[in-house]
């Protein structure tokens, strides 16, 4: 009997974690078709868009126009926003979004170059946004950066996750996104911290997200699936990276995702045209070749 789960979800983060990383301020109108591109493909869980000063990502700027111009989710899909604090949650409330986003990470360094605060910080921050978020019926999903790695202090132990994530499951968090920011991770390393939070807190509420800077994502999701994992971020064409972690490249793009997985008897659900299609529409508009293996191949 196969050890791999019958079906995994994908959590796409192109529109947020992709582009804002990209040197292009992209217009709505690009944004918008872009995200019904992904619709299309059959992607059900969207990350749209991030509420934040504008000064520090230019490239969210206009995430409300965005979420207004797409109009209310279709049925089944869900449109996610990460919001830092009670103004950005404002905002999201204020244009309908049903699901956000908060984060942290399990790197000191990272967090006091990513956001300028300590992890404990951070998480005190964003505390008060939980609680208007359990009165609006808005659901929460947190993020777990630098769970591997940190480009500026290197590994991250286990233990340090392990608090992290206890953190967060004690505000009541059941979604939770363990970050591979730098894409360092190995499966030796994936099963070693999957093993001990598994054991603890049971498989349901984590995803995991890994950027595939040194080529090891895939084998990362394969050994994730291994041991339960059945969620998964991932970035169409591969978009993206990470303006606090140098050199990290895009999430694993989901097209190579969904080409490994279906090949492996296992749904995601996803029209691999149609995903190609967005990736495509993408690629075009960014004028640049994005890391997509699948789109590489098009023009063999």
């Amino acid at each position: 009997m196969s050890v791999y789960p019958k079906a995994i979800q994908l959590i796409e983060v192109g529109p947020r974690d992709g582009l804002q990383n990209e040197k292009s301020i992209l217009p709505t109108a690009v944004k918008v078709t872009f995200i019904k591109k992904l619709i299309a493909a059959g992607l059900k869980e969207i990350e749209v868009g991030s509420f934040v000063n504008p000064k520090w990502v230019p490239q969210m700027a206009d995430t409300e126009a965005v979420v207004k111009a797409l109009g209310p989710a279709p049925a089944g899909v869900t449109y996610v926003a990460l919001v830092p604090n009670e103004k950005g949650f404002e905002s999201a409330l204020r244009c309908g979004i049903k699901k956000i986003a908060v984060f942290t990470a399990a790197s000191e360094a990272f967090n006091q170059k990513n956001i300028n605060c300590s992890i404990a910080e951070s998480i005190a921050r964003f505390t008060p946004v939980l609680e208007l978020a359990k009165k609006e019926g808005v659901a929460v999903r947190g993020y777990v950066s630098t769970a591997f790695s940190c480009p500026y202090s290197g590994d991250v132990s286990s233990n340090t996750v392990a608090d992290v994530v206890q953190k967060l499951i004690d505000l009541g968090l059941t979604d939770i996104s363990i970050g591979d920011t730098t894409g360092k991770a190995v499966p030796t390393m994936v099963a070693q911290l999957l093993e001990s939070l598994i054991a603890k807190h049971g498989s349901g509420r984590f995803a995991m997200h890994f950027h595939d800077t040194y080529g090891t994502a895939l084998a990362n999701i394969v050994e994730s699936m291994r041991l339960g994992i059945d969620r998964f971020d991932s970035s169409a064409g591969g978009l993206g990276g990470c303006p606090y972690a140098p050199g990290a490249s895009g999430n694993v793009a989901t097209d190579d995702l969904v080409w490994l997985v279906e090949r492996m008897g296992i749904q995601t659900h996803v029209g691999a045209l149609a995903l190609q299609a967005a990736s495509l529409y993408i690629q075009n508009q960014l004028q640049k070749k994005l890391p997509s293996k699948q789109l590489s191949l098009l023009s063999i």
